[in-house]
């Protein structure tokens, strides 16, 4: 999290929020492009070349002193107050910021030229004007009236709708891809059921529970055993049981939902730990069942997903396309084990009963007549019998796509995308991402209308069977993998944008920090009126904070991870958490009543936000990416590697290697950088040259040493598994916390991974392999 922050605070915020002023900025050097913020104190003179042959010819005038006549000098007033008034850099500004800022990371100066006449600033001003809170709500309101899962007659309904009002937008390009997925739904005509059995094994009590509430891809099938509660099923909580001596072997886990682990992580952590199946609640401390405020009742349970990865889980790396034929492969991340979710009252049921050892209080949440004890055994002497019955299912899934192509460069796609299916009503699942998605759509269909010309394509995406793991997009994903890193420039997640009006957080790849710090700092927040985003961030503890990992089950989680492309997840939430996601009871009216009815308005701020993101990567010459972001993540693991350099050097593992990958490739992303600062960024060719290399640095850390299908997140960075910086630091960290399970072996091998896909990653990024001068010895 170092890395974020490197978030700029050079900008002095002090106007009101929506003023545009008019800055003229002095052009120093044709080739050298400045990469600083503007304030509004800074007046500056023009330049262009108009201006500058003007000015010669006007010294040649001084200097002759003769053949001087009233048409030289009309002429000459002419040419300057045409390049004063005509050719002048307009600067809008939101709280007293430039518009031709924040260009650094691989950014230039904005061009007069990215909406085809149109400045940055004159196409900021209009897509604030033509972006609307008013449909946001409605089109919540409309997708979230019932469930509509994928398959469904509601599903289908609504994709409908969407295809058509895509349509209506006459866009340049918009169509459906169609494919089938198999997912896991509740049996039709046998419930999953959870009953208290003797020590004979004899049914003593059934449990009751609610048909609807699954975990999607559960395994199926019962287990019978005493009861161990893991807090949130963490490694942390996992190795307190251990070093207390409470086995989870054979057992029913019972875990609290949240704790920064997905139900899929919690599910295959208790796997490897030995349980026979699991169950999962919310706790009132995490999520409020206060019956005096707004929240969950006590009898709601939260569902999610348990495959642990994205897509289809029986044609992992591979995608469902109707015309591919593959062999029947089931993912590693499918559970072996059975989960249910439960409501508050069966987990108070169950937990009040345990004995054994006493929680630690960190542990302690707040169900009632619950006495924090770990289990496993029953003080009436009684066990858990848990059984599971869902199917599987193919089911033909709707992807919806709409573009705007752009003008010089349309086969570089600016992605957005949201899912639009949801196993509940959604409005935050499902709703608010959809309607933010049409929003923007709508707008920058007008922007065009209205004489904006994108230089890059601009790609609307509608994704169906989000529910069960990112299914629909994942499947576009594993389809398109070959071509995608040359196309596709970045990806915006609209997904669960709005549970809340208060506090924002961006989950993304580091690529896009500075487009995200110029954008915070140009839209005004949705509950402080007057400040910006950025202002407000600054008082809450620092914008640094907006800056979050990927994390499994984000929308754009697989993008990056699998695809190697930029993705990110912006997000409004409230300090007290929004407890109805994945549950009946996520509604537009329990939504609306959270954010005190500014729905529209916070739709509208997210919008914007992502909207100014995407104007800069469709407006400007070169990318505006942060491609030395990388370099000081490896910077910080080289630290860790040097504190534990004698060692490793005694076991004969020298960490000089990583060293010296981490060297070239700092010293590859800063050459780059320098040769893009100073090079003619309005020559088409050397453009693109620039462009083709910052799309693909994100690729580069794509490991090219695990197999897609094994290992489908592949990014030494975000990704899981082996090969990754994770993984390698947490076996490093044995060397002090527990040298004997320390494997020599296999770290040589992570070890290896990772630093030739960092080589390889500086090696693409220095170009021409004559540039390229490495010596590696033993």
């Amino acid at each position: 999290m170092d890395t974020v922050r490197t978030l700029r605070q050079s900008v002095c915020l002090h106007r009101p929020v929506g003023v545009a002023e008019e800055e003229e900025e002095e052009g120093a050097s044709a080739h050298r492009v400045e990469v600083r913020f503007v304030t509004s104190q800074e007046e500056e003179e023009p330049s262009s070349d108009i201006t500058a042959l003007v000015l010669r010819d006007h010294r040649g005038y001084k200097r002759a002193g003769v053949f001087v006549c009233g048409a030289v000098v009309f002429t000459i007033a002419f040419l300057l107050a045409y390049a004063v008034f005509g050719g002048r850099c307009h600067s809008v500004q939101v709280g007293g910021q430039g518009e031709e800022d924040g260009q650094a990371g691989g950014g230039a100066k904005s061009s007069a030229d990215g909406g085809a006449g149109l400045y940055l600033g004159e196409l900021r001003v209009m897509m604030r004007r033509l972006l609307q809170e008013e449909d946001i709500h409605n089109t919540v309101s409309r997708v979230s009236r019932v469930s509509h899962p994928p398959g469904s007659a509601e599903g289908t309904s609504l994709a409908s709708e969407i295809l058509h009002r895509f349509r209506r937008l006459q866009m340049d390009h918009t169509w459906t891809e169609s494919l089938y997925a198999t997912l896991q739904f509740p049996h039709r005509s046998q419930r999953s059921s959870l009953w208290l059995v003797d020590s004979a094994g004899l049914i003593s009590e059934q449990i009751p529970l609610n048909p609807a509430d699954f975990c999607p891809y559960s395994a199926t099938g019962s287990t019978t055993g005493g009861v161990v509660f893991a807090n949130y099923g963490r490694p942390e909580d996992f190795n307190w049981l251990k070093s207390a001596g409470v086995s989870v072997t054979g057992c029913v886990v019972v875990m609290r939902v949240g704790g920064g682990v997905s139900f899929a992580e919690k599910i295959w952590l208790a796997e490897r730990n030995g349980a026979g199946g699991a169950l999962i609640y919310p706790d009132p401390a995490d999520l409020p069942q206060d019956p005096r405020r707004l929240g969950l009742n006590s009898h709601t349970a939260v569902s999610e997903h348990v495959h642990l990865g994205s897509g289809d889980p029986f044609t992992p790396g591979f995608p469902s396309f109707n015309h591919t034929q593959f062999p029947p492969i089931r993912s590693s991340g499918l559970p072996l084990i059975p989960a249910l979710p439960i409501s508050a009252t069966v987990a108070a049921k169950l937990l009040s009963q345990l004995s054994g050892p006493s929680c630690p209080p960190s542990w302690r949440g707040r169900l009632p007549y619950v006495r924090c004890v770990v289990g496993p055994q029953f003080s009436s002497g009684r066990r858990v019998k848990m059984a599971v019955h869902n199917a599987m299912t193919p089911v033909l899934l709707n992807n919806i796509f709409s573009s705007l192509e752009g003008r010089d460069e349309p086969d570089q796609y600016i992605i957005l995308g949201a899912q639009r299916d949801s196993l509940g009503p959604g409005a935050v699942k499902s709703g608010v991402g959809t309607a933010i998605l049409l929003e923007l759509a709508r707008t920058f269909a007008a922007m065009v209308k209205n004489g904006f010309s994108p230089r890059r394509s601009l790609l609307f995406v509608s994704w169906d069977a989000g529910d069960f793991g990112n299914v629909g997009a994942t499947e576009w994903l594993e389809g398109y993998l070959s071509m995608l890193h040359l196309k596709a420039v970045a990806y915006f997640s609209l997904d669960q944008a709005v549970m809340g009006d208060d506090v924002l957080s961006a989950y993304s790849s580091p690529l896009l920090v500075d487009l995200l710090d110029a954008a915070i700092r140009q839209v005004e927040h949705p509950r402080h009126v007057g400040q910006t985003v950025y202002s407000q961030a600054e008082r809450d503890g620092g914008s640094w904070r907006i800056m979050k990992p990927l994390y499994l089950n984000s929308g754009a989680f697989s993008f990056t991870a699998f695809a190697g492309v930029p993705a990110m997840e912006l997000r409004f939430t409230e300090e007290r958490a929004y407890p109805f996601v994945n549950t009946p009871l996520d509604s537009v009216s329990r939504l609306q009543e959270v954010l005190g009815g500014r729905l529209g308005v916070t739709g509208r701020s997210l919008g914007e936000l992502v909207g100014e993101m995407v104007l800069r990567l469709a407006h400007d010459h070169i990318l505006p990416l942060r491609i030395t972001s990388y370099a000081h993540t490896v910077l910080q693991f080289s630290a860790q590697l040097n504190k534990h350099s004698a060692e490793l050097q005694s076991r004969g593992l020298s960490p000089q290697w990583v060293f010296s990958a981490r060297g070239d490739y700092s010293r590859a992303a800063e050459t780059l950088q320098r040769a893009i600062d100073y090079s003619d960024l309005h020559d088409p060719t050397t453009a693109r040259s620039y462009n083709t290399r910052i799309m693909r640095v994100e690729y580069y850390f794509l490991s090219q040493y695990v197999s897609v299908v094994e290992t489908p997140f592949r990014h030494v960075i975000h990704g899981r598994g082996n090969h990754t910086l994770s993984a390698l630091t947490e076996h490093l960290a044995l060397l002090t916390s527990d040298p004997g399970r320390f494997d020599e072996g296999r770290f040589r091998r992570q070890l290896a991974l990772f630093t030739w896909t960092l080589q390889g990653a500086a090696n693409a990024l220095n170009g021409d392999v004559w540039n390229i001068h490495n010596t590696h010895t033993r």
